[in-house]
């Protein structure tokens, strides 16, 4: 008999209290690695009602006005109006910023100083990680994009839903919101939409009416047309008329952003990755320079993923490292493929191990992630740390690559 299952992924755009730190974070990392590619960054914020905080450590040589990044980065995701609750130009800023602990630097610094350039084995071998830990990455044939559907579509959702509050489509939708999509499987392949649900904030009145009931049916009419209808396009799998489609299910969503729940960088990990369809190590990602592993090497056993099942070596790949702060190499890698891989799991691993250089400034150095925000105009780490750090369409990143292919398939 073919099993026959739920699995609900969400979302949340970028104007969501916790992605608003996420932001703010990865806009400090852009602005210093722009100008400080050896900048030493672990950037933390708070938000809440008129009030933010930045804290964590920073060694850098570049001279940034952090208050000024915040502020415009929080008008760039839209709290411009003093009326709701947070604004980028009244909102306090608040710095609390240490330097890193040497005890921490002292595995990382030696060869990553030492030259700007091309770095040597033995300069690679010297950099170690820059803290233990385990990472995941994952990657499976169920979208063009190698993700998990159910997070892929949420994904999907949340940009749309932002874009047409950008452009004006729907005007009096407000920053904050979530998605959520349950998919239907069948014998392990998505055949069709249970659910759908958008949570999204709004102004206490649309076309002349602040009646509850009847706003409602105007964003679920006006959702479903102009946000989840585009999102779907170009998908194998679409909503039926079975698909239940649920709209802000408390009713309103006035008070929302900052003013409504407080945000904390790092709060959306799972969202930031495979929308809790694979397993997660626990580091987050934003706020972090690339010698932390939590954040590099998650995009390296990405690409290493994404390779093997782009090669269809494999239907779904999970690859888990481990690291010792200081040391180069992995203390550990793991290949599991949930029993749709073509050849022995032990002939993945060795393909991997022979193929792939996972070694964290070898991450750096063939990501380009020290270089990136300056190459990009300061602009690189920001654009991920909302809608997902994996699986981007919309983006040029090196870890979504399938540059590995041939070689995989020549190797075998």
């Amino acid at each position: 008999m073919v099993s026959r299952n739920l699995f609900t992924s969400e979302s949340v755009t970028e104007g969501h209290p916790d992605k608003i730190c996420d932001q703010i974070s990865d806009t400090i990392v852009d602005t210093l690695l722009a100008n400080d590619p050896a900048s030493r960054i672990a950037a933390e914020v708070v938000v809440n009602t008129g009030l933010v905080l930045i804290t964590g450590e920073i060694t850098s040589k570049a001279h940034v006005n952090f208050v000024d990044l915040a502020r415009r980065k929080i008008a760039e995701i839209g709290y411009i109006d003093a009326d709701n609750g947070f604004s980028a130009n009244s909102c306090a800023v608040l710095l609390a910023i240490d330097e890193q602990s040497p005890d921490i630097a002292q595995g990382v610094d030696q060869a990553l100083e030492a030259r700007q350039g091309e770095q040597s084995d033995e300069e690679l071998e010297a950099v170690g990680a820059g803290d233990q830990g385990i990472m995941f990455g994952f990657a499976c044939d169920e979208t063009p994009e190698l993700m998990p559907m159910p997070i892929a579509l949420a994904h999907r959702i949340s940009r749309q839903l932002a874009a047409v509050r950008k452009d004006d489509t729907l005007a009096y939708l407000r920053p904050d919101g979530k998605t959520q999509v349950t998919v239907i499987y069948e014998g392990g392949k998505p055949i069709g939409i249970d659910t759908v649900l958008v949570s999204t904030q709004h102004d206490p009145e649309i076309s002349g009416t602040s009646d509850t009931a009847k706003m409602q049916e105007i964003i679920k009419a006006d959702l479903w047309q102009e946000v989840v209808k585009p999102a779907f396009e170009g998908t194998f799998v679409l909503p039926d008329p079975n698909t239940r489609f649920l709209v802000n299910p408390t009713g309103k969503f006035v008070i929302g952003g900052p003013q409504g729940d407080s945000g904390l960088t790092g709060r959306k990990i799972i969202v930031d990755t495979y929308g809790g369809y694979s397993r997660h190590g626990g580091g987050a990602f934003s706020g972090k320079d690339p010698t932390k592993v939590d954040r590099s090497a998650a995009y390296a056993c990405r690409y290493v993923a994404k390779n093997i099942v782009a090669a269809g070596l494999a239907a779904k790949c999970e690859l888990q490292i481990s690291y010792a702060i200081g040391v180069a190499r992995p203390t550990s890698l793991t290949i599991e493929t949930f029993g749709t891989s073509k050849v022995d799991e032990d002939v993945l691993l060795k393909l991997v191990q022979d193929n792939f250089d996972l070694r964290p400034a070898a991450i750096i150095q063939n990501f380009n992630l020290r270089k990136l925000p300056s190459m990009r105009n300061g602009r690189f780490y920001q654009d991920v740390a909302a809608y997902g750090h994996l699986g981007r369409t919309d983006l040029d990143l090196p870890w979504e690559k399938t540059d590995k292919v041939d070689v995989l398939k020549q190797a075998l």
